[in-house]
């Protein structure tokens, strides 16, 4: 009996790397804020960089709480749609040029988000990572965590619970 030979990685990077790219860039807001995401393997890690019109108060100046927000919300939206998406990438169920044709899956739905700012966010790069602690077919959970300079000194932190698309075949409620 033979094994089928692994895929070059030059090929699962660039379908993982395209599958990303196309799920960041279905969501203008993201482009409007500047986040970017660094995958390695299957774990993300967003990137806010620093612009002046991100800055809520000149006089601190510190980082606009709702922008704080909306950074910890789209790491976890993005977060928990790319492990949904990550099986049925790596099965090879997804067509990449549908989903680079803009034919994105549907994007959870928030039903409640509640942020802990324990520090002022300094004006310069801000780094954000999630965690899904629960994800079903109708509901999931996920932690959010951003900090600047040092990881073990967070700036802000978030829980937020979806509500999940309905699978292929499911019907919309």
């Amino acid at each position: 009996m033979t094994r089928a030979q692994p895929e070059p990685v030059q090929v699962v990077k660039s379908r993982r790397d395209t599958a990303l790219a196309a799920l960041v860039g279905g969501v203008p807001y993201i482009q409007f804020l500047g986040i970017q995401f660094d995958r390695r393997g299957d774990e993300l890690t967003a990137l806010l960089p620093f612009d002046q019109k991100l800055i809520g108060n000149p006089l601190i100046p510190a980082l606009h709480g709702g922008v704080t927000a909306a950074f910890l919300e789209v790491t976890a939206i993005i977060e928990l749609s790319w492990s949904s998406l990550w099986e049925d990438m790596e099965a090879g169920r997804i067509d990449l040029s549908a989903l680079s044709a803009g034919q994105l899956p549907p994007l959870p739905k928030t039903i409640d988000f509640t942020v802990d700012y324990l520090r002022s966010g300094l004006p310069r790069d801000a780094y954000a990572r999630a965690r899904v602690t629960r994800s079903g077919r109708r509901y999931a959970s996920v932690q959010v965590e951003a900090w600047q300079d040092n990881h073990a000194r967070p700036f802000a932190q978030a829980s937020v619970h979806f509500l999940m698309p309905p699978g292929p075949g499911e019907p919309a409620e």
